[in-house]
């Protein structure tokens, strides 16, 4: 099976897994809490759980279903929760739960994801002793993505960012989750802690890369690729390792903090080749790729273990 194929059939099967806890939900907050879950996804977390799973323990990734979709619910709890602080009015095609009812019903509509986190990997097919340790990691990584948010927001109101502290907002905020998937499905299966580590720390290199590209794709992608408007980044003023990196260079893009025409992002794009910022950047995610890649070079060869790699590659190679 090719990686698109094992992607399509993952989220298919995470869908169905939506659909049948969270389709009928009763109540105007069961509709909120669905909402967003209903609207669709890559489901790349849940893939992630399961090819790990199945990369220490071949056919093990039937056993943990229910963990992939505990990472979709906590993926989606942050999403509803990142879009209320940052007064998004769209996410996947549709409004988003704090515009569609209100900020309240929003913020426990992320609560209940959040709970049900917990609850589904609890009821994975594996040890008692597994799931505790599998729920411990998903604790802990909820921690560091609040940390990574509050990081993120603070940023905005400095001009002092240096790439360390970007490096470490995005190994919080989008590495940790990845990280967790990959380690939760190796606990689950049963890996031992060599492999368990290896898994953990491929997902949270190729998380941070995932960001990283994300924010290049931001400023060089349609709107259709990207799914937001053109440039945002710029706009809103966001400490990104492309607008800091031009700061070290001697390029002020302050000036870009408004509405910016399709030439005038060209301009932009223009000088940051130029610079050699873009291309910074895109050696970093190639960098954490390859670091990850390495780290689990320890796993016996597999179908799964190729998929990962894989998944790594198409992290970097995603389409502008």
């Amino acid at each position: 099976m090719d990686l698109k194929t094992y992607l399509d059939t993952t989220a298919d099967q995470v869908d169905r897994l939506i659909f049948r806890y969270f389709g009928n939900s009763a109540g105007e907050l069961g509709a909120a809490t669905a909402h967003l879950l209903l609207a669709g996804g890559k489901r790349l977390r849940p893939a992630m759980l399961l090819l790990s799973a199945d990369a220490v323990r071949k056919g093990s990734s039937i056993d943990v279903m229910p963990a992939a979709l505990a990472l979709e619910l906590t993926h989606s709890f942050t999403l509803i929760h990142d879009d209320i602080m940052d007064a998004d009015e769209v996410r996947r095609g549709v409004q988003t739960v704090h515009t569609r009812w209100d900020e309240p019903t929003a913020i426990l509509a992320g609560d209940v994801l959040f709970a049900s986190a917990f609850e589904f990997i609890s009821l994975s097919d594996a040890p008692d002793a597994a799931k505790v340790r599998a729920v411990s990691m998903l604790a802990r990584t909820c921690v560091e993505i609040c940390e990574g948010q509050h990081m993120d927001i603070s940023f905005e109101s400095r001009e002092d960012v240096l790439e360390g502290e970007y490096l470490k907002m995005v190994e919080k905020k989008t590495g940790a989750l990845y990280a967790a998937a990959a380690g939760i499905g190796s606990i689950l299966a049963g890996g031992n802690p060599a492999y368990t580590d290896a898994l953990y720390h491929f997902g949270r290199g190729i998380g941070m890369a995932f960001q990283i590209q994300d924010d290049i794709i931001d400023l060089v992608a349609s709107a259709e690729v990207s799914g937001k408007d053109r440039a945002s980044d710029l706009r809103e003023g966001k400490k990104t390792i492309i607008s800091i990196q031009a700061m070290e260079k001697g390029l002020d893009l302050s000036s870009c903090r408004r509405d910016l025409s399709p030439s005038e992002i060209d301009q932009v794009i223009g000088q940051l080749e130029e610079l050699g910022v873009l291309d910074y950047a895109r050696d970093m995610a190639r960098e954490l790729i390859m670091n990850g890649k390495q780290r689990i070079s320890i796993l016996p060869a597999s179908v799964e273990k190729d998929l990962l790699l894989e998944l790594a590659d198409h992290f970097l190679a995603r389409s502008y």
